[in-house]
Protein backbone atom coordinates (compact mmCIF):
# COMPACT_ATOMS: atom_id res chain seq x y z
CA UNK A 1 0.00 0.00 0.00
CA UNK A 2 1.25 3.43 -0.89
CA UNK A 3 2.21 5.75 1.96
CA UNK A 4 -0.31 8.66 1.95
CA UNK A 5 2.37 10.98 3.39
CA UNK A 6 4.75 10.53 0.50
CA UNK A 7 5.30 13.46 -1.81
CA UNK A 8 4.05 11.94 -5.10
CA UNK A 9 1.98 13.36 -7.93
CA UNK A 10 -0.68 10.69 -7.38
CA UNK A 11 -0.98 11.52 -3.68
CA UNK A 12 -1.34 15.20 -4.53
CA UNK A 13 -4.32 14.35 -6.84
CA UNK A 14 -5.90 12.23 -4.12
CA UNK A 15 -5.50 15.03 -1.58
CA UNK A 16 -7.16 17.55 -3.90
CA UNK A 17 -10.09 15.11 -4.39
CA UNK A 18 -10.36 14.64 -0.63
CA UNK A 19 -9.75 10.95 -0.85
CA UNK A 20 -6.72 11.05 1.48
CA UNK A 21 -6.08 13.58 4.22
CA UNK A 22 -3.71 16.47 3.82
CA UNK A 23 -0.08 15.79 4.66
CA UNK A 24 0.87 16.49 8.31
CA UNK A 25 2.75 19.80 8.69
CA UNK A 26 6.12 19.66 10.32
CA UNK A 27 6.12 21.28 13.73
CA UNK A 28 7.99 24.58 14.03
CA UNK A 29 10.88 24.51 16.50
CA UNK A 30 10.99 27.47 18.87
CA UNK A 31 14.18 29.24 20.03
CA UNK A 32 13.64 28.00 23.59
CA UNK A 33 13.43 24.45 22.34
CA UNK A 34 16.72 24.88 20.48
CA UNK A 35 18.39 26.23 23.64
CA UNK A 36 17.02 23.37 25.74
CA UNK A 37 18.20 20.88 23.17
CA UNK A 38 21.71 22.34 23.21
CA UNK A 39 21.81 22.40 27.02
CA UNK A 40 20.69 18.81 27.30
CA UNK A 41 23.32 17.79 24.76
CA UNK A 42 26.03 19.58 26.74
CA UNK A 43 24.79 18.01 29.97
CA UNK A 44 24.96 14.57 28.47
CA UNK A 45 28.50 15.07 27.23
CA UNK A 46 29.93 16.71 30.35
CA UNK A 47 27.79 15.13 33.00
CA UNK A 48 27.63 18.51 34.76
CA UNK A 49 24.71 20.76 34.25
CA UNK A 50 25.88 23.90 35.96
CA UNK A 51 29.55 24.22 36.88
CA UNK A 52 32.66 23.92 34.76
CA UNK A 53 35.51 21.75 36.07
CA UNK A 54 37.49 23.29 38.99
CA UNK A 55 35.04 26.21 39.36
CA UNK A 56 34.24 27.75 42.77
CA UNK A 57 30.73 26.25 42.63
CA UNK A 58 32.27 22.79 42.89
CA UNK A 59 34.35 23.58 45.97
CA UNK A 60 33.39 22.27 49.37
CA UNK A 61 33.21 24.60 52.37
CA UNK A 62 36.58 23.36 53.60
CA UNK A 63 38.14 23.98 50.19
CA UNK A 64 36.65 27.49 50.08
CA UNK A 65 38.00 28.20 53.59
CA UNK A 66 41.43 27.05 52.46
CA UNK A 67 41.30 29.35 49.45
CA UNK A 68 40.26 32.26 51.67
CA UNK A 69 43.13 31.55 54.05
CA UNK A 70 45.58 31.50 51.16
CA UNK A 71 44.25 34.83 49.87
CA UNK A 72 44.46 36.38 53.33
CA UNK A 73 48.03 35.17 53.69
CA UNK A 74 48.94 36.64 50.31
CA UNK A 75 47.43 40.04 51.19
CA UNK A 76 49.07 40.04 54.61
CA UNK A 77 52.43 39.13 53.11
CA UNK A 78 52.18 41.95 50.57
CA UNK A 79 51.32 44.39 53.37
CA UNK A 80 54.16 43.03 55.50
CA UNK A 81 56.71 43.51 52.72
CA UNK A 82 55.44 47.04 52.11
CA UNK A 83 55.76 47.93 55.81
CA UNK A 84 59.26 46.45 55.95
CA UNK A 85 60.30 48.61 52.98
CA UNK A 86 58.80 51.71 54.63
CA UNK A 87 60.54 50.95 57.93
CA UNK A 88 63.88 50.43 56.20
CA UNK A 89 63.52 53.74 54.39
CA UNK A 90 62.58 55.49 57.63
CA UNK A 91 65.45 53.84 59.50
CA UNK A 92 67.91 55.01 56.85
CA UNK A 93 66.78 58.59 57.45
CA UNK A 94 66.39 58.45 61.23
CA UNK A 95 70.09 58.14 61.99
CA UNK A 96 70.69 61.13 64.26
CA UNK A 97 68.50 61.62 67.34
CA UNK A 98 70.96 63.68 69.38
CA UNK A 99 72.81 66.98 69.33
CA UNK A 100 76.42 66.98 68.23
CA UNK A 101 79.11 69.57 69.00
CA UNK A 102 81.22 70.71 66.06
CA UNK A 103 84.05 73.14 65.40
CA UNK A 104 85.00 75.26 62.40
CA UNK A 105 86.97 72.34 60.96
CA UNK A 106 83.85 70.18 60.91
CA UNK A 107 81.57 72.85 59.46
CA UNK A 108 81.80 72.03 55.76
CA UNK A 109 81.60 68.27 56.23
CA UNK A 110 78.82 68.26 58.84
CA UNK A 111 76.72 71.10 57.42
CA UNK A 112 77.34 71.76 53.75
CA UNK A 113 78.05 68.13 52.92
CA UNK A 114 75.46 66.60 55.24
CA UNK A 115 73.83 64.75 52.35
CA UNK A 116 70.86 64.84 50.02
CA UNK A 117 67.46 65.60 51.58
CA UNK A 118 69.04 66.19 54.99
CA UNK A 119 67.88 69.05 57.22
CA UNK A 120 70.52 70.54 59.50
CA UNK A 121 69.82 72.78 62.50
CA UNK A 122 72.95 74.53 63.80
CA UNK A 123 72.94 76.50 67.06
CA UNK A 124 75.71 79.04 67.66
CA UNK A 125 75.99 79.66 71.40
CA UNK A 126 78.30 80.78 74.18
CA UNK A 127 78.61 79.51 77.71
CA UNK A 128 77.31 81.93 80.35
CA UNK A 129 74.40 83.20 78.24
CA UNK A 130 71.21 81.82 79.88
CA UNK A 131 69.11 81.87 76.72
CA UNK A 132 71.76 79.88 74.84
CA UNK A 133 71.73 77.29 77.61
CA UNK A 134 67.94 77.11 77.49
CA UNK A 135 67.90 76.65 73.70
CA UNK A 136 70.54 73.92 73.90
CA UNK A 137 68.28 72.06 76.31
CA UNK A 138 65.28 72.46 74.05
CA UNK A 139 67.15 71.40 70.92
CA UNK A 140 68.53 68.29 72.64
CA UNK A 141 64.95 67.30 73.46
CA UNK A 142 63.64 68.12 69.98
CA UNK A 143 66.51 66.16 68.39
CA UNK A 144 65.26 62.99 70.10
CA UNK A 145 61.76 63.54 68.71
CA UNK A 146 62.96 64.08 65.13
CA UNK A 147 65.94 61.76 64.46
CA UNK A 148 65.80 62.37 60.70
CA UNK A 149 67.01 65.97 61.27
CA UNK A 150 70.63 66.66 62.08
CA UNK A 151 71.07 68.90 65.14
CA UNK A 152 74.42 70.56 65.73
CA UNK A 153 75.81 73.16 68.13
CA UNK A 154 79.02 75.12 68.16
CA UNK A 155 80.59 77.85 70.25
CA UNK A 156 79.99 80.94 68.15
CA UNK A 157 83.54 82.35 67.99
CA UNK A 158 85.00 78.88 67.52
CA UNK A 159 82.81 78.26 64.52
CA UNK A 160 82.71 81.81 63.11
CA UNK A 161 85.50 84.13 64.31
CA UNK A 162 84.34 87.50 65.67
CA UNK A 163 80.67 86.51 65.68
CA UNK A 164 79.18 89.16 68.03
CA UNK A 165 77.59 88.09 71.31
CA UNK A 166 74.69 90.42 70.56
CA UNK A 167 73.68 87.98 67.81
CA UNK A 168 73.35 85.10 70.25
CA UNK A 169 71.56 82.83 70.28
CA UNK A 170 71.79 82.14 66.56
CA UNK A 171 70.22 79.27 64.67
CA UNK A 172 71.08 78.44 61.06
CA UNK A 173 68.87 75.99 59.18
CA UNK A 174 70.24 74.16 56.14
CA UNK A 175 68.73 71.82 53.57
CA UNK A 176 70.76 69.99 50.92
CA UNK A 177 73.78 72.00 52.07
CA UNK A 178 72.10 75.36 51.49
CA UNK A 179 71.02 77.80 54.17
CA UNK A 180 67.25 78.36 54.14
CA UNK A 181 66.68 80.23 57.41
CA UNK A 182 68.48 82.36 60.01
CA UNK A 183 67.15 83.12 63.49
CA UNK A 184 69.45 85.67 65.10
CA UNK A 185 69.38 87.40 68.46
CA UNK A 186 67.34 87.10 71.68
CA UNK A 187 64.39 89.13 70.41
CA UNK A 188 63.73 86.58 67.66
CA UNK A 189 63.36 83.93 70.37
CA UNK A 190 61.23 86.02 72.75
CA UNK A 191 64.00 85.92 75.35
CA UNK A 192 63.81 83.63 78.36
CA UNK A 193 60.04 83.32 77.93
CA UNK A 194 60.66 81.00 74.99
CA UNK A 195 59.07 77.56 75.35
CA UNK A 196 60.12 74.30 73.72
CA UNK A 197 56.84 74.17 71.80
CA UNK A 198 57.52 77.63 70.37
CA UNK A 199 61.00 76.62 69.25
CA UNK A 200 59.69 73.40 67.68
CA UNK A 201 57.02 75.39 65.84
CA UNK A 202 59.65 77.84 64.56
CA UNK A 203 61.71 74.97 63.17
CA UNK A 204 58.60 73.42 61.67
CA UNK A 205 57.85 76.59 59.72
CA UNK A 206 60.82 75.78 57.47
CA UNK A 207 59.93 72.05 57.45
CA UNK A 208 63.19 71.28 59.23
CA UNK A 209 61.13 69.04 61.53
CA UNK A 210 57.75 67.40 60.77
CA UNK A 211 56.10 68.91 63.83
CA UNK A 212 52.43 68.43 64.61
CA UNK A 213 52.28 71.94 66.06
CA UNK A 214 50.53 73.80 63.26
CA UNK A 215 49.47 76.98 65.08
CA UNK A 216 51.80 79.56 66.56
CA UNK A 217 51.93 78.75 70.30
CA UNK A 218 53.41 82.12 71.21
CA UNK A 219 51.11 84.36 73.28
CA UNK A 220 49.13 86.90 71.28
CA UNK A 221 49.52 90.62 72.00
CA UNK A 222 45.98 90.82 73.39
CA UNK A 223 46.73 87.98 75.78
CA UNK A 224 49.82 89.80 77.07
CA UNK A 225 47.86 93.03 77.62
CA UNK A 226 45.07 91.18 79.42
CA UNK A 227 47.62 89.43 81.63
CA UNK A 228 49.21 92.78 82.50
CA UNK A 229 45.83 94.28 83.45
CA UNK A 230 44.91 91.21 85.46
CA UNK A 231 48.13 91.45 87.45
CA UNK A 232 47.39 95.08 88.27
CA UNK A 233 50.21 96.56 86.22
CA UNK A 234 49.70 100.20 85.35
CA UNK A 235 49.65 101.10 81.69
CA UNK A 236 50.83 104.57 80.87
CA UNK A 237 48.25 106.20 78.60
CA UNK A 238 50.92 108.57 77.34
CA UNK A 239 52.80 105.74 75.71
CA UNK A 240 52.83 105.81 71.93
CA UNK A 241 51.10 102.50 71.03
Amino acid sequence: MQDPNEDTEWNDILRRKGIIPEKEKEREVTEDQIVNLLESTIDEKTGRAFAAPNSLEEKTLDELDELEDEEDERVLEEYRQKRIAEMKELASKCKYGNMQEISAVDYVNEVNNAGEDVWVVLHLYKAGIPLCTLINQYLASIAKKFPATKFLKSISTTCIPNWPDSNLPTIFIYYNGNMVKQIIGPLEFRGMKLTEAELEWMLGQTEAVPTKIKEDPRPKINDVLFSSLKNGNDIDDSNDW
